[in-house]
């Protein structure tokens, strides 16, 4: 499973660094402006928890993990690995803002978190277990992870090439552009 650090006062690691409270509240409001106010929901009555932009594809991520853990976990992985690929090739320098709802934000430099001998995710791409977001710093590409209604909305039009082109080959799309497929 892609290894992941917890916030118990551990170091963070290689390629972590804190949001400090003015950036973490600048990072929010340019969340707010490009997707409107979050609106986080148990039941389906409620998603999308954002404003989808255009364009976008959101994907199906549910799957008993009950059932397979291992393939859970093979899942969990592959998208933390294949998101870091593509943001990778558009991102210069290599940095996203990432963002996990009622927590501390951070600023993730890609190349030394991929470089890192046994990289560990202190957020991952995957939302297991909160609302997760992981954007360029001018908010136009990046993900957003919806763990209850479990999806992974992927905008932005280089990441609508990459990304989405590699996930839509393993999983089901929820919607298109914000619009139900």
């Amino acid at each position: 499973m892609t290894p992941r650090t917890l916030d118990h006062g551990d170091p963070l690691p290689p390629g972590w660094t804190h949001l400090d409270r003015e950036q973490n509240g600048e990072a929010w409001s340019r969340f707010r402006a490009a997707f409107g106010a979050l609106r986080p929901g148990l039941h389906a009555d409620a998603w999308p928890a954002i404003t989808e932009p255009a364009p976008s594809v959101t994907f199906d991520l549910r799957f008993d993990a009950t059932t397979a853990p291992a393939m859970w976990a093979a899942r969990m992985e592959a998208i933390n690995a294949e998101t870091a690929r593509c943001l990778l090739d558009i991102a210069d320098p290599p940095e996203v803002a990432v963002l996990d709802w009622q927590h501390p934000g951070y600023r993730l430099d890609l190349s030394e978190h991929v470089s890192a001998r046994d990289a560990v995710w202190r957020v991952p791409v995957y939302p297991d277990g909160d609302y997760y977001t992981f954007v360029l710093p001018d908010f136009s590409e990046g993900t957003f992870g919806h763990p209850w209604e479990q999806s992974l909305c992927v905008f932005g039009p280089r990441l609508v090439d990459t990304l989405v082109a590699a996930l839509s080959t393993w999983l089901p799309v929820l919607r298109v552009d914000g619009r139900t497929q």
